[in-house]
């Protein structure tokens, strides 16, 4: 009953989530699938950083990486963007191994280093990845970037394509649509998982090491390989996330991919909580959710002024709020959204013990003669003359 409650709000969550494009417009729909995608990315961050205790600014290479690998491999290899041509759930997959095998690739730097030292180096992968980017013409398009083929199994598409007319209670299910299942399927799936990396004999050696290298190796962890495995495993999670959020663009480019990506993913982590998959995943949603919800509707927020005019705009105004969210986290809230939750969770268990008084005294049955059972007695000891003198 007790594992029903606490599931209880999990459930509910899921049930709204695929509720919601029967009722959202492009607009929201659009936003969740930014939202959805940078939850995966968040997620893997948040076990390099918060259960290993590795600083990382370089998520934003590894994003790249996964987009434009699917971008390359599921494009048309006689079209104008030259590509392989290969099934777009192929493509998704080598999105994820290909950022994995560079994250294997680097761990041999991110095992010397920690600290300061360590996100020094991984912002020199976002300017590395730029470079690629913009050189490398023939498979990313340059400076402007390269258009992204829809996402599709056999016999459906997730755009208007196959079948190009789907309902479903009277609405009519567009790529939007289609394509919020697909993200939302693959948030649940990242989350679960990293649920049980944490949770488990990996997560525990990651936390160790976290905690105190020299400890961790006394204890037989192997701290170069778990460094390596959260690495890798945290660059898995980039890679998808970024083959998400090329599907949810639709086109790519450079810009996209830049530091400032980098820092919006530790921020995210930052106010959801440090190694918190739930704080992670509200964290996601907060900061990919606010500029967009600031710019739809600046227009009828007086204080805010037009891009561009001089003025305090929607974007300006997000990273305000950003700054002042994180320093009411390190002030007010350690621990995050995830360790706010968890208090107050723990003050209503502690309340609920608190008024349930305390526990009755048990009363000894009678025996079948209708007498009370005495209580024993203790053992009489008894000591002779002979042992008294």
């Amino acid at each position: 009953m007790s594992d029903l409650i606490r599931r209880g709000p999990v459930v509910l969550g899921l049930l709204v989530a695929l509720s919601l494009p029967l009722l959202l417009d492009d607009f929201w729909l659009q936003t969740g699938l930014f939202a959805m995608a940078s939850v995966v990315g968040a997620i893997g961050l948040t076990l390099l950083v918060g259960v290993a205790g590795q600083l990382s600014l370089g998520h934003a290479f590894f994003a790249a990486l996964g987009a434009y690998t699917y971008a390359w491999t599921v494009g048309d290899p006689s079209g104008r963007e030259a590509g392989l041509g290969l099934p777009p759930l192929v493509a998704l997959v080598l999105a994820g191994v290909v950022a994995a095998v560079a994250g294997g690739l680097f761990s041999p730097i991110s095992g010397r280093l920690r600290g300061i030292y360590l996100g020094l180096a991984t912002i020199g992968l976002v300017f590395l990845a730029r470079h690629l980017m913009v050189n490398l013409e023939s498979m990313t398009g340059g400076f402007n970037g390269r258009t992204v083929e829809p996402f599709s199994v056999p016999g459906f598409s997730f755009s208007n394509a196959d079948p190009d007319y789907l309902a479903v209670a009277g609405v009519e299910f567009g790529g939007l649509h289609r394509l919020w299942y697909l993200f939302l399927g693959i948030a649940v799936l990242s989350a679960w998982l990293g649920r049980n990396i944490r949770a488990g004999r990996t997560g525990r050696a990651l936390a160790n090491v976290r905690d105190s290298e020299v400890a961790a190796a006394a204890m037989g962890v192997n701290v170069a390989r778990a460094k390596a495995t959260a690495f890798v495993i945290s660059s898995a999670y980039a890679g998808t996330a970024g083959a998400l959020m090329a599907l949810a663009y639709g086109r790519i480019a450079p810009d996209i991919f830049g530091i400032q990506l980098s820092i919006d993913f530790l921020v995210m982590i930052v106010l959801g909580g440090l190694g918190s998959i739930a704080g992670a995943t509200a964290g996601a949603v907060f900061v990919v959710a606010l500029p967009l919800i600031l710019a739809q509707y600046s227009s009828q927020l007086p204080f805010l002024a037009a891009p561009g005019s001089g003025g305090l705009d929607a974007s300006t105004l997000a990273r305000l709020l950003y700054g002042a969210a994180i320093i009411a986290v390190l002030l007010f809230l350690r621990g995050g959204l995830a360790g706010a939750a968890s208090r107050i969770r723990h003050r209503r268990a502690a309340q609920q013990r608190d008024t349930s008084g305390p526990p009755p005294v048990p009363t000894r049955s009678p025996d079948p003669s209708g007498t009370t059972e005495p209580p024993p007695s203790q053992p009489s000891v008894s000591i002779s003359a002979e042992e008294k003198s």
